[in-house]
């Protein structure tokens, strides 16, 4: 058998640095780690963040509005920490090393979470319903809080990509498995979620929060032990030093040579002269028409050598160019998924808080938590997943031509428009459920004669779209990511959930400025049977249509990447 046979030819190694071999490493062999490592992952970080609206009103003794902002920040900032874990990987450590080193922030993070909970001096002291949180109880709380936020940057950017490294996309077979692994890697992390939103949450509101947030940092402890089990078998890709340097090269570059012609036959631009790519755990990219700015940094002139050597400050290779041309062109895309992250983000926030009004009893003695609701957006993923992947692609291939039977871009439209329906689902739940309180005045009731199960649809109809959207976006930004940018990119996809965290947070504090002026109670007051969400609701709606339909200028223009080199392969 020849070499190329036996060995990755993505320029992936061994544990022990070696070639990677095709038959001892990767593939679905190595990849069943990574999914339990995920799964329990998000058992820990759903079992901990899903409940957390009503920790903060019950403990720390929040309002409606302070606790969903403080949830929807935190959220946040979970997407935006990747950027560091993304860097560090792409850049310096590896995807491996990276997983490994912020997981163990992480599981302090838990530690420390659930110590404020469940030690005395530490937990808040409760007369009956009523908390006296200290400032430092708080403190220590929001300090626990934004170590796991920190843990969780290392880990969501790498762990994705790691397992798609595992499939050599050289290869046709392990190409095709690949694809197939984005749906089961987000299957994985709607298992842990479904555990958590069920098991976990009523845990917390009927045993105590000191066992409700000590499960999850026991399973965070369970899948780092998973991930470090698999280690012989894991494919690495090397990192290939600073992807900011190698931007802020091109961009120097460019306008330093402001006055310089691009030649109209682009094979004059300067590249290395081998087939291999000279930056490590890359391919050559081929030249496109776009942001011919940029260019410029590939023109050769008298003053780009110093000493007989290339000065990257002055001089960029054809393929460094594109990888600032492709982070630039995935931008729009990138912008397009915020509003539906903000939708998203309901689910943990408002969607909890308008499940607190409605009667929750299962039975006559057994009351579902309303953060439980959201275990059917688990389960609308867990169902949708499997049929898109067996069902819906097969059936679409056969119209389309498509290998997958979407183009990437269509499948995460798809999902935008869904998440619109959403949001009407949601809108028309909170206008019937002001009418019956209208009608038989039950401002003040806590709990309305209606059963929460009226919000499955709106927790289905988001989860269907999360597998169009979200797992698009995922095969989509690790697809058209540079070879050597790729943790760099996935957290890219991931700050989409952070913006719309954001945007949401920014909404709610402005339509609570506007509508409580004069004194009025506004839009989302903390009894919501005075108020209007269902105008709260119109309004996401509102903005997911407008969004959709800027999306679908952005997807005609968008520009796909064209490979044309070779790996650089370490000899054995």
């Amino acid at each position: 058998m020849v070499a190329d046979d036996i060995y990755t030819n993505n320029g992936t190694v061994d544990f022990h640095k070696n070639l990677a071999n095709k038959n001892k490493t990767g593939n679905w062999k190595a990849c069943r780690f990574i999914l339990g490592n995920e799964c329990c992952e998000r058992l820990a970080y759903y079992g901990m963040g899903t409940n957390l609206v009503n920790y903060l009103e019950q403990r720390l003794n929040q309002r409606n509005v302070t606790a969903s902002n403080n949830v929807t920040n935190w959220s946040g900032t979970c997407y935006v920490t990747p950027l560091i874990g993304a860097f560090l990987a792409d850049a310096y450590l590896g995807r491996y090393w990276t997983i490994a080193s912020f997981s163990i922030i992480y599981v302090f993070g838990m530690t420390l979470l659930t110590l404020s909970a469940s030690v005395t001096g530490l937990k808040p002291s409760c007369n009956g319903d009523v908390c006296h949180p200290t400032s430092g109880q708080t403190a220590v709380f929001f300090v626990a809080l934004y170590m796991i936020a920190l843990g969780t940057g290392g880990i969501k950017p790498c762990v994705s990509s790691f397992g798609a490294d595992q499939f050599d996309e050289t290869d046709e077979i392990e190409r095709k498995k690949k694809s197939s692994f984005f749906n089961w890697f987000y299957v994985s992390i709607n298992i842990g979620a479904l555990i958590a939103s069920s098991v976990l949450v009523w845990i917390q509101m009927n045993v105590g929060w000191g066992w409700g947030f000590g499960i999850p940092a026991a399973a965070m402890a369970i899948a780092v032990v998973l991930f470090f089990s698999g280690s012989r078998m894991y494919r690495l890709q090397k990192p290939g030093g600073s992807p900011l340097t190698r931007i802020f090269q091109v961009i120097i570059s460019s306008f330093r040579k402001l006055n310089v012609k691009v030649p109209a036959d682009k094979t004059l631009l300067y590249e290395t002269a081998d087939e291999e790519c000279n930056i490590q755990g890359s391919r050559k990219l081929e030249h496109t028409d776009m942001l011919k700015f940029f260019d410029k940094a590939a023109v050769e002139t008298q003053n780009d050598y110093v000493k007989g050597s290339v000065n990257p400050w002055r001089l960029c290779t054809v393929t460094q160019v594109e990888e600032l041309k492709s982070i630039i062109g995935l931008l729009p895309i990138w912008a397009s998924g915020i509003v539906f992250a903000t939708v998203y983000s309901q689910m943990s926030t408002m969607f909890v808080l308008q499940g607190n009004t409605m009667d929750q009893h299962i039975g006559p003695h057994f009351k579902i938590p309303s953060a439980s609701l959201s275990l059917f957006d688990t389960l609308s993923v867990i169902f949708w997943a499997p049929i898109y992947d067996k069902i819906i692609v097969p059936c679409a291939r056969k119209f389309t031509g498509n290998e997958r039977g979407f183009t990437k871009l269509q499948r995460i439209g798809i999902g935008l428009v869904l998440s619109i329906f959403a949001m009407i689902t949601a809108g028309i739940l909170e206008v019937i459920r002001l009418k019956i309180v209208r009608k038989n005045n039950y401002y003040d009731l806590e709990y309305i004669p209606m059963s929460i199960f009226w919000q499955v649809p709106q927790y289905f109809i988001v989860g269907c779209a999360e597998v169009f959207t979200f797992i698009g976006q995922l095969e989509f930004f690790y697809d058209q990511a540079p070879d050597a940018m790729r943790s760099l990119c996935s957290a890219l996809s991931l700050t989409t959930v952070a913006a719309g965290n954001y945007l949401s947070t920014l909404l709610v504090t402005i339509v609570t400025k506007v509508t409580t002026r004069n004194g009025k109670l506004g839009w989302i007051p903390d009894n919501l049977n005075r108020g209007h969400l269902d105008y709260f609701y119109w309004l996401l709606a509102i903005l997911s249509l407008v969004n959709f339909v800027v999306y679908l200028w952005i997807a005609k223009w968008y520009t796909y990447k064209k490979i044309t080199g070779r790996t650089p392969l370490l000899t054995q």
